[in-house]
């Protein structure tokens, strides 16, 4: 016994690079993400940045990044950072208060499944197909353009403001509020209900909850939601390229005229620039988002 026990005590310690071998184990499940992001993410985005930063010829240049300062891209990213933050207002405080209805409900209830359910579906539901939607209800001779012609007389023929900014930003609202309601409700699910009980029991009213209590608390998560929001417009191209068929309104459409256009070529490195600028924007804003979500998940968890 005396020998033994020493014996079976070393005995796991007798291949020292065994507790290295089965840590690699883990590590080796996110080989295949990892491979995922390179592909898709990590290798364009060099290939953008190296782009922008080249001329035609393939030297190094700053003609292209310097032409971001000319009307035109200015003008396009002033009408995108106003889409962008337009619908992400609408969107956040919307989709905040669908969220609080929701909330309110028994987490059993139907009603609450049913809202959930058709809010993740209607926040993937875009592009062609949404624009398409809209465009057979307002658009030229839709169903409701052509309703509102028989009912009160307004030009058949609709009009062309669904094709603009006016019209992308109601668009893009279609898919920002069932966003909200999926990134905000687990926040509003996260007060506690001894924390109103506790300003009841202290003498506050229900305003005073709402104002010194809750809001202060769902204010990181209501900012991050909303940033979240305004970069998921800023990016969005194929519900507008579907929409504005002519023109480029937008910076993700001026991109694709500076790539396919047949009239002014050799302005791909042009496209690399316009797509660097929207990588700055969304990182900016995707790192505020990451600040805020870090200090919701203070009281969240």
């Amino acid at each position: 016994m005396t020998i033994t026990a020493p014996l079976a005590a070393a005995a796991p310690d007798s291949d020292p690079g065994r507790g290295r071998r089965l840590s690699v184990g883990p590590s080796l499940g996110l080989l295949p993400f990892l491979v995922f992001i390179g592909i898709f993410l990590v290798i364009p985005t060099v290939t953008v940045i190296v782009g922008a930063f080249q001329s035609e010829a393939g030297g190094f240049s700053l003609e292209k990044v310097r032409a971001l300062g000319e009307e035109t891209p200015l003008r396009a990213l002033r009408e995108s950072l106003v889409l962008s933050f337009t619908s992400a207002l609408v969107g956040a405080v919307l989709g905040a208060l669908l969220a609080y209805l929701v909330v309110t409900a028994p987490p059993t209830s139907i009603l609450r499944r049913a809202v959930t359910s058709i809010c993740g579906v209607l926040a993937q539901f875009g592009g062609v197909t949404l624009a398409f939607a809209w465009i057979a209800t307002l658009g030229f001779s839709g169903l409701l353009t052509d309703l509102m012609a028989d009912t009160f007389g307004t030009d058949p023929n609709g009009s062309s403001w669904l094709y603009e900014l006016p019209g992308l930003i109601l668009v893009y609202s279609y898919f920002q509020i069932p966003l909200m309601v999926i990134v905000f409700l687990p926040a509003l699910e996260g007060l506690r209900p001894q924390w109103r009980e506790a300003a009841v029991n202290l003498g506050a009213t229900t305003r005073q909850y709402w104002l010194q209590v809750a809001f202060p608390l769902l204010r990181p998560a209501f900012l991050g939601s909303a940033l979240l929001l305004f970069a998921n417009a800023f990016a969005a191209y194929a519900t507008a390229a579907a929409l504005v068929s002519q023109g480029a309104p937008i910076t993700p459409l001026l991109i694709r005229s500076a790539l396919t256009s047949e009239i002014v070529l050799g302005q791909a490195n042009f496209g690399f620039a316009l797509a660097l600028e929207m990588i700055v924007v969304v990182a900016i804003v995707m790192g505020l988002y990451a600040w805020l979500l870090r200090r919701t998940s203070r009281w969240l968890g």
